[in-house]
């Protein structure tokens, strides 16, 4: 009974695009937008009983695998991070929550006002990402996880402090550009610093080994 108790608010979370959606419905066309371009055009429309997959896809998916995740985690590492994973789970939850309910919202009105909104968005969870990878501990779910990262401890912690500041200041550029930035500018930044903030952390992750275990 208390563990329901502690996850009623995220639960909340996981259904307030469910419930806007269902606020909306009788006053949505039949046919709704479900893709704009960068530049925030309607490029595709579709009928509004797939806007259903928007909040299936987004908070309750990302809800459900977070409840998965320590049932099948072979090695139970998981416990060992305490409640950071939990906030990594309602961080996550209220992301794609919000992503939700923004998307229902554009489409409501047929209208994507500002891409950058959403690049915006992701720059902030960049942001908290970063502050979490130091304290993040070796486990097979979240993080950097490498072949390196795996097998020593000390190329985890080294790979994730180098990951958290990395993501970090990533995400502050992201969320500068996303205001100073076009649109086109800015979604060229985004996708080049993502993969810069991805690839890095990997490839530093293998020469940390290869130093380490000499």
């Amino acid at each position: 009974m208390k563990s329901l108790q502690k996850e009623l608010p995220i639960i909340a979370i996981v259904l307030l695009p469910f419930i806007y959606l269902a606020y909306i419905w009788a006053n949505l066309p039949a046919e709704v937008p479900l893709h704009w371009n960068l530049q925030g055009e309607i490029d595709r429309y579709g009928d509004k009983s797939e806007l259903l997959l928007i909040p299936i896809l987004l908070p309750l998916l990302t809800y459900l695998i977070f409840l998965v995740v320590p049932k099948i985690d072979p090695k139970n590492k998981l416990k060992n991070m305490g409640n950071k994973y939990r906030s990594i789970k309602v961080l996550l939850t209220v992301f794609m929550s919000i992503l939700a309910l923004f998307i229902l919202y554009s489409s409501k009105n047929q209208s994507l006002s500002n891409p950058n909104y959403i690049i915006l968005l992701i720059g902030v969870l960049y942001i908290i990402l970063g502050n979490y990878f130091k304290t993040i501990r070796s486990n097979y779910f979240i993080g950097i996880r490498t072949p390196w990262t795996l097998e020593n401890e000390t190329v985890w912690k080294e790979t994730h402090k180098l990951g958290g500041k990395l993501w970090f200041l990533g995400g502050l550029i992201v969320v500068l550009g996303s205001v100073i930035l076009d649109k086109q500018s800015n979604f060229t930044l985004f996708i080049t610093l993502t993969i810069i903030i991805a690839l890095v952390p990997v490839i530093y992750s293998y020469f940390k080994f290869q130093e380490v275990t000499k």
